[in-house]
């Protein structure tokens, strides 16, 4: 299987302080679109503008962000992890400037200007947390290699927490303040990365791309079970969880009338569930193996028992319990997913490896809203309990296809036969 290739003396860092670093990475990415969501309405406002123009600024941040999110995979096992990451933070920045200054200047013309700095902010987070994960796994192994992961996962979680929150508390300011808040945040999420993240002095393996394609192409092909499974269960876990909160948001503001920082702090509690669990996950599955399939599978199996409850719950309370087991399922699998496919390729290939994760993760949470939005127009019974079906099917693809050993993970899965037992005289 894989191995390391080309690595030298991992650098010491200082556990703590450096994924502390690496956690506000994720956690900048998650605040493009969701800081966003609840100043929609003031924009439309402001700007007079339909329903599907101001989709568009969540749209044209996602969909690039997908799409570059490979390439930055790439370049980041050519050139290095913070060769990509430092300068995308930066491009990300600037996309909020080019939106703020287009909407103090341009008036009410400034939707074209938002819409080009909400692209260059896409391209920018392509090359964020997909690289963070990748980095951990450059810089860590064994227990600390999953403890850095289920970190990074609870960051990208609480940024979904907070998010509706503060989007909705910067827009109390002015309906483009969030623009300029973007900028302000990196600057210090630059200088930890830059000062306190060391990365490997590794040898960078500089190949023609035809041969980099070919490699990673025998590694996908060793892999192909865990990674596609692995992939899948990932993108239906946060297309559900997302899903379900987007159906939640109209559901509190049309049946109890919530809105803005109350119905930001409502739609939280799910996912601080979900950010919860996924930093005890981290901690308790030690780059084992076998234990992370159990929780996977066990993780998708109780968000598919909470889904086929949630259209029978007639009381509020239980609803909301059901919303947060989802959370709970979705905190147990993502951590052990992520350890999972950064130690399935070596460090030439890994960017490439978490970055496809990264892309389908993105994609998974951009298609949630607009097709749990149809499905609610058909049915909530068909909508929830559809979900269901998704998640049973990537709990036994994930039984069948990520193979549990009873050893930890180290840098890669690099699992020797074991050696043959001495006979006994």
């Amino acid at each position: 299987m894989a191995t390391d290739n080309n690595a030298t003396q991992k650098p010491a860092n200082n556990f703590w302080v450096a994924v502390t670093a690496l956690a506000g990475v994720p956690l900048i990415m998650v605040l493009g679109n969701s800081m966003l969501i609840p100043v929609l309405p003031d924009i439309k406002d402001a700007l007079k503008l339909t329903s599907v123009q101001v989709s568009l600024l969540i749209t044209l941040f996602s969909v690039p962000a997908g799409i570059i999110i490979p390439l930055a995979g790439f370049l980041s096992d050519r050139y290095g992890r913070k060769l990509v990451i430092i300068p995308s933070l930066v491009i990300y920045g600037l996309g909020g400037i080019v939106a703020a200054l287009a909407s103090i200047f341009l008036k009410d013309a400034a939707f074209f200007g938002i819409l080009a700095g909400r692209v260059l902010q896409g391209a920018g987070a392509a090359g964020t947390a997909p690289i963070a994960m990748a980095l951990c796994g450059d810089l860590f192994s064994g227990k600390q290699r999953s403890q850095s992961l289920g970190t990074i996962e609870s960051s990208n979680g609480l940024g979904k927490v907070i998010s509706p929150v503060l989007g909705s508390a910067v827009g109390l300011i002015t309906w483009y303040a969030a623009f300029i808040f973007f900028p302000i945040i990196v600057i210090p999420v630059v200088i930890g990365m830059w000062f306190l993240v060391k990365e490997p002095d590794t040898k960078r393996n500089k190949q023609k791309l035809d041969i980099y394609l070919k490699n990673f192409t025998k590694v996908f092909k060793k892999q192909k079970g865990l990674l596609l499974s692995s992939y899948l269960a990932g993108a239906i876990a946060l297309m559900v969880l997302f899903g379900v909160l987007f159906y939640l948001s109209e559901f509190l503001e049309q049946q109890y009338g919530l809105d803005g920082i109350k119905k930001g702090l409502v739609l939280a509690i799910p996912v601080l569930f979900m950010s919860a669990t996924s930093f005890a996950t981290g901690f308790i599955i030690k780059g084992k193996e076998t234990l992370m399939k159990i929780l996977v599978v066990s993780g998708l199996t109780i968000m598919t028992a909470a889904l086929i409850l949630l259209p029978l719950s007639r009381n509020v309370i239980l609803y909301f319990v059901a919303i947060s087991v989802v959370g709970i399922g979705t905190g147990m699998v993502l951590p052990c997913l992520n350890t999972l496919i950064t130690s399935a390729a070596s460090t030439d290939e890994r960017g490439l490896v978490t970055s496809l994760y990264g892309s389908v993760r993105f994609f998974g949470v951009a298609f949630g809203p607009p097709l749990y939005g149809f499905l609610a127009n058909k049915g909530t019974g068909l909508m929830f309990w559809s979900s269901s079906g998704l998640t049973l099917l990537g709990a036994i693809l994930s039984y069948f296809f990520i193979k549990g050993r009873n050893q930890k993970l180290t840098s890669t899965f690099n699992f020797a036969p074991a050696p043959a037992k001495k006979p006994k005289n």
